[in-house]
């Protein structure tokens, strides 16, 4: 039998983090049905606490995370290589900030960033061709901007991603890994964000970090001891 504190932490996975429902109906949603990216749950946490209100996002790679950052940002151009989901999200996504775009042959998927002629404060590399896009991502970002990596782990199986860390860390970005769990999975991966030197996002809140997910300092001082009293 589980122990009460263990129950506890296994109810929070399953209402907090909504693990349950995002595995078994394979959608990447929050507790409250909203869309969420299949990052790890510590970088998803860390990317929300910021004000994206100005900014132009830019994804290889579409998916619910089009939907996220497109209830955050300015506006997101986000490129599809596979026809089938290509229809699904023309069809589903009405996002008036939210560009779509279908780009599948060689080159002219990782040029894609390039053809707005402008500059965008977050890129996501997480589609296909991840070493020729981290190339082609430090040359479209904007100063002071963002370029984040998914599954970054598989570094230690693929030359593909060690190509891309290698192009995104000789543009002098700096690598911060966020290790854990994701949405939809039942074991833990990697998402790595690369900062310009120079990166300020603003917070939406008046202190950093917020409290995540689960966080015992989220409770009243009452809720706290009553905690502390069952464990």
């Amino acid at each position: 039998m589980y122990s009460e504190k263990f129950q506890k932490f296994i109810d929070m996975w399953r209402v907090d983090f909504a693990i349950e429902r995002t595995i078994d109906e394979k959608v990447c949603v929050d507790r409250d049905g909203k869309p969420l990216p299949w990052y790890t749950y510590p970088a998803i946490e860390y990317l929300s606490q910021f004000d994206y209100s100005d900014k132009k996002i830019f994804e290889f790679g579409c998916g619910n995370s089009s939907l996220f950052w497109a209830a955050r940002a300015k506006n997101v151009v986000s490129i599809e290589d596979n026809p089938k989901w290509f229809d699904k999200w023309q069809h589903e996504f009405n996002e008036e900030n939210l560009d779509v775009r279908w780009r599948d042959e060689g080159e002219i998927y990782e040029n894609a960033v390039f053809e707005d002629d402008c500059r965008y404060d977050v890129i996501v590399v997480d589609g296909k061709r991840r070493a020729e896009c981290a190339k082609a991502a430090v040359n479209a970002l904007a100063d002071g901007g963002l370029v984040i990596l998914d599954d970054s782990d598989r570094i230690n199986t693929s030359q593909e991603y060690k190509d891309a860390v290698a192009a995104l860390k000789a543009a002098n970005l700096l690598q911060v890994d966020f290790y854990g769990f994701c949405p939809m999975n039942n074991y833990t991966k990697t998402t790595s964000l690369f900062f310009s030197r120079n990166f300020d996002f603003k917070s939406k809140y008046d202190v950093q970090p917020i409290n995540g997910w689960g966080n015992l300092w989220s409770l009243s001082r009452r809720e706290r001891k009553e905690r502390y009293k069952e464990s």
